[in-house]
């Protein structure tokens, strides 16, 4: 019984470890996208200084399911929320990691004239915030159900690239002065782009924690 109480209470302390770094990750894409959208440089930086919370974060869950798979020795459900989470992490480290990339190029379009589309770059991330809100509330709750429907949700992250990236292409073609920058713009709409994916990911895991199904690549 004693086991158990001190197995429940890591388990706990893993989940909320696991919340705050996926409430860094969503905060880190949040500023980005202001940073870029507000031509805020200040933000900017303060997106790349919190990085290393994030990296610290993400080291402590993986010492914490490390420590327990191996001093607990959870079976079923247990042992398939610890893996979950030790996967999890590293997905939300990369959000964060495409995030910084996000502030970057604002650092770097910062300086220069302001460009006109941005717009369609705020719907994506609004969508993958969207998405990442949903995914992190499903893997509390271990709602696998809500977990495929956001999956499903990521079709229009993937519309809302391609329609960007042609659009990009075009101002490119027709305003060669700003192709340079334009470009910069592309790249962000691949990071969120694949944020869209990460978050897929997060899903898939919730789905193989609440029901030991693996769906990946289904």
């Amino acid at each position: 019984m004693e086991a158990h109480r001190h197995l429940d209470d890591e388990l706990s302390s893993l989940r909320d470890r696991v919340l705050l770094l996926g409430g860094e990750a969503e905060q880190a894409l949040e500023r980005a996208m202001y940073a870029l959208s507000e031509r805020d440089s200040e933000v900017a930086r303060q997106v790349l200084d919190d990085d290393d919370r994030v990296d610290h974060l993400e080291v402590e869950i993986d010492r914490q399911c490390i420590d327990i798979i191996a001093l607990r020795q959870p079976a079923a459900r247990d042992l398939r929320f610890v893996i979950s989470v030790a996967k999890m992490a590293p997905v939300l480290e990369r959000i964060a990691d495409h995030a910084c990339n996000i502030a970057r190029t604002a650092l770097d379009l910062n300086n220069e004239p302001e460009l006109k589309n941005v717009l369609d770059l705020r719907q994506m991330a609004d969508h993958a915030l969207e998405m990442l809100r949903s995914a992190l509330d499903a893997f509390t709750s271990g709602d696998a159900l809500a977990a495929r429907e956001i999956i499903k949700s990521d079709r229009a992250i993937n519309d809302l690239y391609t329609h960007t990236f042609h659009r990009l292409i075009e101002m490119m073609v027709t305003e060669p002065a700003t192709a340079t920058r334009d470009a910069r713009l592309l790249f962000v709409a691949k990071h969120l782009e694949r944020i869209g994916d990460y978050v897929t990911d997060i899903c898939e895991l919730t789905v193989y924690m609440a029901e030991a199904a693996f769906i990946k690549h289904q």
